[in-house]
């Protein structure tokens, strides 16, 4: 019997629809988590935020925006910032993984560029040699590695960053895995939609350690 393997970064939304049945649910209330009870911010992670969002803006003045300079100049100090590095969580990065598909010999394989956060959430962050680069370039590579997790009775959260942009994936497997996603939020909002971020991850940590 010969077992097919495929790269995780070569999947697409069309694959995980007709390989795991997953469906998109665009009912808000499948995902309130993003837009319900969000916890406050104090002004000094505003303060550290419009930092954030200033060096983001100078950093487009010397292009290109690769996925080096966004994780130490943006992505980073935000995951610091939310308490991403302090107990009960822990960080990996470059993880391998495998992703078995129902009633087919076909392994799905793949290199995480993403940090895994207590398995039940998951940041990844796209290499941006544009600022313009898009979102969905990540989406079916990210709920790929969501599907592997083992965790069945939880839903599963990830954020998707390119640096000029984020957004927000909730995943419940079940016998029909489903997912729902939040609106996009770009730096080049008037306003600072990082604070938006910054609660939502601070609110996701709160769910993933009960």
């Amino acid at each position: 019997m010969t077992i097919q393997t495929i790269q995780a970064r070569d999947i697409n939304l069309r694959y995980l629809i007709d390989n795991f049945g997953i469906q998109l649910v665009r009912n808000p209330d499948f995902f309130p988590e993003w837009q319900n009870d969000l916890p406050q911010l104090t002004d000094y992670d505003k303060q550290l935020l419009d930092k954030i969002k200033d060096g983001y803006f100078n950093l487009l003045n010397y292009p290109p925006l690769l996925e080096g300079v966004v994780r130490q100049a943006i992505t980073d100090p935000l995951l610091f910032i939310s308490d991403f590095y302090l107990a009960p969580f822990y960080v990996k990065s470059e993880e391998s993984i495998d992703i078995e598909v129902p009633d087919q010999d076909i392994i799905i394989k793949g290199r995480i560029d993403t940090l895994v956060l207590c398995d039940q959430l998951w940041v990844m962050i796209i290499e941006s040699k544009k600022a313009s680069f898009s979102i969905e370039s990540g989406l079916a590579q990210l709920l790929a590695y969501m599907l592997g997790n083992p965790q069945e009775d939880k839903p599963t959260f990830g954020l998707i960053a390119t640096g000029s942009e984020f957004i927000f994936i909730k995943l419940v497997k079940g016998n029909i895995p489903q997912y729902g996603t939040s609106k996009v939020f770009s730096m080049r909002n008037p306003d600072n939609d990082l604070y938006d971020v910054l609660k939502i991850l601070k609110k996701l940590i709160e769910i993933a350690s009960i």
